[in-house]
């Protein structure tokens, strides 16, 4: 090993700061050394980032940006902001040439529209010719969870995943492990508390919570949120249509309809109404509305039509709300579900609720997509070129590091490495993330992807969901209205866009009849209720860890 005194002061400082690693001290010293010695050229230059705001980007933000430039003399200013504000950004310089940042991390959910645009560089040509030399030889891009989410059909990556974040169910473990609980659930409903499996159970469970005090206090059997702005549209887009069983079997997103509703052939949208074969106005997708605003008005807290999707990330931690079917991963590493004064913690700091498998509408299969994650994925747009460039692959390549990954999941609770999850440190406190570790280290976290391919123009088509949505949460009209103006505009929006390739060609409606009576989605009707299934946490567990 070459002696320490060999390293530079910089390179020593860092290697000890970034303790706790997924990798030994020897090769941070080695990794963070390549990234100075290849950025000599480099020095002096500043280049501007942007990301939203999470606790993952902030920490980027204030720590990693001054930790990069010690070591390379490359200045960062990365700045954090809103998605909804974020994306408009990318979509003006993308368009319009107007340079704002030299790379975003934008959501891998624009897969489909960068890869129709022509708009990003292709970071695995990229990687092979002109930045070869800027690429991390300690890279490692077969350690990435999931990849995959930010490729295009041929599997080019155009964007590399900085973080990502799932979307699971989060309950009240304590709660349902009681005797006097369970006892009374069983009596009520004739079955075990458990993990609801689907959402007649789920019902059930939200119902029993709202009804029933514990320890006298006044509980809530659901958390969600209403407020119209952008974040009311993930709601929906990302993957609560899935959910429900709206589409096609087949991972990532489902074949040849998709979790928007939107059928492709051949890579090529050809609509989103049920008469042009596609299912975001089918019975399906309308379950799926109805069920979230009949939970939203009967099991959460008055208020919640109020809140935005940061209002209730943490929502729970309060301690009143018994399970979320909902709940976006990332906001679990705040302190307010591991501080020893947080009534979800026990006094050891260990946490009083898990995560589990999301449950399923009625119209679910086997071999559909179980739920969503969020994959922020650094993205390079196709204008910044020469040293800029060069410079903002090694910002992000330094972000995605094995040498900062572990210490940047403690802080944010968004890991993109397998050998994050794998490292001993890790590993010994398994315990505190309530099942967190074991779902991404099982085989099913392949079954919570981000947005389809096959969604051409992200931007325009979320802005769509979230203004309709916003009528039926009003009762100006109702969830079937809701959802037909959806899909109308939605395939009007698609047949007037003109993208370089894979642009939608939109077919003459066949009518309802014709595609309903068809297999595979959209589905028709299916009037049978549910038969409520729950699961314990303890088998389900079993299942990660066997690899299920």
């Amino acid at each position: 090993m070459k002696p320490l005194s060999q390293y530079s002061d910089s390179v020593q400082k860092w290697a000890f700061i970034f303790d706790p690693s997924a990798i030994s001290q020897k090769e941070r010293l080695r990794e963070l050394e390549w990234f100075e010695y290849v950025s000599r050229d480099l020095q002096g230059i500043s280049i501007r980032s942007t990301a939203e705001n999470i606790q993952t980007h902030y920490w980027e933000s204030l720590f990693l940006s001054r930790a990069f430039e010690e070591i390379t003399g490359i200045k960062v200013e990365h700045k954090i902001q809103p998605e909804g504000d974020l994306v408009p950004e990318l979509m003006d310089q993308i368009e319009n040439n107007n340079y704002l940042y030299d790379i975003y991390v934008n959501d891998a959910d624009l897969i489909g529209t960068h890869l129709r645009l022509n708009s990003v560089i292709n970071l695995t040509t990229y990687m092979e010719r002109d930045g070869w030399q800027y690429t991390n030889p300690y890279l490692d891009l077969d350690d990435f969870l999931n990849l995959e989410m930010g490729q295009d059909y041929d599997g080019n990556q155009l964007q590399l995943p900085d973080q990502q974040f799932a979307n699971l169910y989060w309950f009240r473990y304590d709660w349902f492990s009681r005797k006097d609980i369970k006892k009374l659930f069983y009596q009520l409903y004739g079955y075990e508390l458990g993990v609801p499996l689907n959402w007649a159970a789920y019902n059930d469970i939200a119902e029993f919570f709202s009804h029933n005090r514990i320890d006298g206090n006044k509980v809530y059997g659901h958390l969600d949120y209403g407020k119209p702005s952008p974040s009311l549209g993930w709601r929906f887009t990302d993957s609560w249509l899935a959910m429900a069983g709206v589409g096609d079997q087949g991972i990532p997103n489902g074949l040849p309809v998709d979790d928007w509703g939107i059928r492709v052939e051949d890579s090529i949208p050809v609509g989103s109404s049920v008469i042009r074969g596609g299912a975001t106005d089918s019975p399906a997708a309308i379950y799926a509305l109805q069920t979230y605003l009949d939970w939203l008005n009967k099991y959460a807290p008055s208020d919640a039509q109020l809140w935005e999707w940061v209002d209730a990330g943490t929502r729970a931690a309060q301690g009143d709300i018994a399970q979320r079917i909902f709940q976006y991963t990332n906001w679990l590493s705040d302190p307010s579900f591991h501080s020893l004064s947080s009534p979800v913690t026990y006094n050891d700091g260990s946490p009083r609720w898990r995560v589990a498998p999301s449950p399923h509408g009625k119209y679910w299969n086997e071999g559909m997509k179980s739920g969503y994650q969020d994959c922020g994925s650094w993205t390079i747009p196709r204008g910044i070129d020469g040293k800029k460039r060069a410079a903002a692959w090694l910002w992000a390549q330094f972000c995605v590091s094995k040498t900062v990954s572990l210490k940047k999941f403690l802080e944010g609770g968004t890991p993109v490495r397998i050998s994050t999850l794998n490292s001993p440190y890790i590993r010994k406190r398994i315990d505190s993330y309530g099942g967190l570790i074991e779902f991404y280290l099982s085989a099913s976290q392949k079954q919570w992807t981000s947005s389809s391919l096959n969604v051409p123009y992200y931007s325009e088509m979320a802005e769509i969901w979230w203004k309709n949505i916003t009528f039926a949460l009003t009762g100006e009209l109702s969830s079937e209205e809701t959802m037909t103006l959806i899909a109308l505009e939605q395939d009007n929006l698609m047949s007037g866009l003109q993208l370089l390739q894979f642009n939608p060609r939109i077919e003459v409606g066949q009518g309802r009849d014709f595609w309903l009576s068809r297999s595979g989605s959209p589905k028709p009707e299916n009037p049978d209720a549910q038969v409520p299934e729950t699961m314990s946490y303890e088998k389900i567990l079993q299942r990660w860890r066997t690899g299920k």
